[in-house]
């Protein structure tokens, strides 16, 4: 478990990229929220290597508050990236992610700050469900794919890829966050071990400035990282429970296709019934093309299972408490 030696009520992380227009005014808002409320804050700018003046707006706001931190990546490595190091440099007992587009409500801040200390949960996911988006190009796409998510993570959220989230602390500082897992974020929370995930419908606003910095080529991209995620989860330090099993499947099934075309061929010599040679038979070769798949699937089983083995990771185990 991670104490949090600052005393501080919720860190604000917010990637971004290219967003220069938008940053003042969220900021701005951010702060009222926070003043009304009372709360101890600060502000994390994770700029994603933004070619606008993104990063001069951000050292600008430094220069007049003190809630504000800044984050500059010199490339543009993703939203994942950004927010791993967000993540690593939150002090606050509650943290909140959210876009710097403008179309997530600062407003959401309380409550969500209030479902997690006051009702426990470790986790809380926005779900805009009254979108403002094309319907076409991304509401049809957003729920198939969040339908998909749903069957495969066994998470009950209607929107997985919601920017707008609040967590414990101690759970963004037990994840890693890699290549483009924020969509899955919910999933590698429940992963870690923490179980309660709570989802709360929030306002999704129209952009105001720019245009999105995502393209339809997310929603493959999704799909790809939640079988790897799916697989990982269930057969990462067990590799051979997987291709052990299919791959012997695959060559006992393979092995006794053999035998029935052998068997065909011996019972027609036997009754001095003149019968094909055993190679001309396109069942003997898909025996023996099921046999090969089934014996490489369980030499990469054996092969993965000596990586697992051997690697840092394999007993790397989250331990919450110690005494």
């Amino acid at each position: 478990m991670v104490a949090n030696q600052f005393n501080m009520d919720i860190s604000v992380i917010i990637p971004l990229y290219n967003e220069e227009e938008s940053l003042v005014k969220l900021y701005e808002w951010i702060e009222r929220v926070m003043t009304k409320n009372n709360f101890s804050f600060e502000v994390i700018f994770v700029n994603d290597g933004s070619t606008d003046n993104s990063w001069k707006v951000i050292e600008d706001l430094k220069q007049n508050s003190q809630h504000v931190k800044g984050i500059k990546f010199r490339n543009n490595y993703g939203k994942s990236p950004a927010l791993y190091c967000g993540f690593k440099a939150a002090q606050g007992d509650v943290v909140i992610t959210m876009d710097a587009d403008l179309q997530d409500s600062p407003d959401e801040i309380p409550e969500l700050y209030r479902m997690i200390i006051d009702e426990n949960y470790d986790l809380v996911s926005g779900w805009k469900k009254k979108r403002l988006d094309s319907k076409l190009t991304k509401n049809l796409p957003s729920k198939l794919y969040n339908a998909t998510a749903r069957k495969v993570t066994g998470l009950k959220l209607h929107d997985m890829n919601c920017g707008l989230k609040a967590y414990r602390v101690d759970v963004v500082k037990n994840i890693e966050v890699y290549g483009e897992m924020h969509r899955y974020i919910p999933y590698l929370a429940k992963n870690a071990g923490f179980k309660r995930i709570g989802e709360k419908v929030v306002e999704h606003r129209k952009r105001e400035f720019g245009e999105t910095k995502f393209g339809m080529n997310r929603f493959v991209n999704g799909y790809l990282d939640l079988i790897t995620l799916w697989f990982l989860s269930k057969f990462g330090k067990k590799p051979m429970h997987f291709f052990g099993l299919y791959g012997s499947l695959m060559f006992v099934l393979g092995f006794f296709a053999v035998l029935v075309v052998g068997a065909n061929k011996l019972y027609a010599l036997l009754s001095h019934v003149r019968a094909p040679l055993v190679t001309e038979s396109p069942y003997f070769y898909l025996a023996l093309l099921a046999m090969i798949l089934g014996t490489l699937l369980f030499l990469t089983g054996f092969i993965g299972e000596l990586i697992s083995r051997n690697s840092p990771e394999r007993n790397n185990y989250l331990i919450e408490k110690e005494i």
